[in-house]
């Protein structure tokens, strides 16, 4: 029986249990990733949709029509490359980029008024780019980083035991107090 006050040992973590944990937690910006290179695809898809007649062309596409669906497709393919490039807080702020710029196309789209099935394609975009958005926005800090999970064994010897270090050294003959 343990004594009143006393803290009970943990048990060892399990190995399986860790993996799965790190696994779950790198599904969402896998989910988020692969969210905005679907809706980069559809709003291409839809800037290359004819959508009608402008008093210039008899049937103008989706650029001509409204020349920013492109450039909003090229921003999401930049913002895959941020969000896994990114971390915390910085990731955060990219997803509420990333919705704001959903919010923006919709009203292009909508302001546009193109045929159905133009329509529907560029709502699925903006729709699949607000959803990688609102992802980031609520998970991003949570989301592993670029490189996070390597660490060469050097450096994970040295993080376990900083004290060790200092009598390796001593034991070398270093003088802890000399300075270069």
């Amino acid at each position: 029986m343990s004594e009143p006050g006393s803290v009970p040992p943990v048990p060892e973590a399990d190995p399986e249990a860790a993996a799965r944990r790190r696994a779950a937690l790198r599904r969402p910006l896998w989910i988020a990733v692969l969210l905005l290179v679907l809706a980069a695809g559809a709003l291409w898809v839809t800037s290359t949709m004819t959508w009608g007649a402008t008093r210039v062309k008899p049937d103008a596409t989706g650029a001509e029509v409204q020349p920013a669906l492109v450039p909003m497709a090229l921003f999401c393919v930049a913002a895959v490359a941020a969000a896994v490039a990114l971390a915390g807080w910085m990731r955060r702020v990219l997803g509420a980029l990333v919705l704001l710029a959903a919010v923006v196309v919709g009203r292009v789209v909508v302001a546009a008024s193109p045929p159905a099935g133009a329509y529907a394609v560029a709502v699925a975009g903006v729709l699949l780019m607000a959803a990688a958005g609102l992802l980031l926005l609520v998970r991003g800090a949570a989301m592993p980083r670029l490189g996070g999970g390597y660490q060469t064994p050097g450096a994970a010897r040295r993080n376990a035991y900083p004290e060790r270090e200092l009598w390796n050294a001593l034991e070398r003959g270093d003088d802890p107090t000399d300075r270069d």
